[in-house]
């Protein structure tokens, strides 16, 4: 389960860099997802190195990144992280909608990923939603009526 570290939905500890990413708080997993993270664009490699750089630590390292084909524009089979490493891609048309997997050596984390185009309101709402320790709602709840 991810840890709480990252709970400014715009900012992440010790950046500032601004993510728009929130974290269930390391409790027993519970539900679909670990937290919520809400992109600027589909543009899965322009993306992914602020994100993965506010997630790396928590995950003891971050090895793969998993997505849906045909939520985010055509993407490689890899994403350079600030020219500190490279993280695989892998996309797949079984993935869950609306969801990317963050995978460590020893950690996973599942988080929804809000439309880009979803208004500022409704995308901090699905943020505090996909974050609430014990929220066990399905992707389609947390985006339901948030577009």
């Amino acid at each position: 389960m991810a840890s709480g570290l990252i709970t400014n939905p715009l900012h992440s500890v010790g950046s500032s860099a601004d993510v728009r990413l929130r974290l269930k708080p390391a409790t027993p997993r519970s539900g679909h997802v670990d937290g919520s993270w809400w992109p600027r664009s589909r543009d899965l490699a322009a993306e992914l190195p602020t994100l993965l750089a506010a997630v790396t630590d928590l995950l003891g390292g971050t090895e793969r990144v998993s997505y849906r084909l045909g939520d985010w524009d055509p993407a490689g089979r890899s994403v350079d992280v600030g020219g500190r490493f490279a993280v695989r891609l892998s996309g797949f048309r079984s993935q869950a909608p609306d969801t990317i997997d963050v995978l460590g050596p020893q950690k996973q984390i599942t988080l929804l990923v809000i439309p880009p185009e979803t208004s500022r309101g409704a995308a901090h709402d699905a943020l505090a939603a996909a974050a609430e320790p014990g929220n066990t709602d399905t992707v389609d709840a947390l985006l339901k009526d948030r577009n």
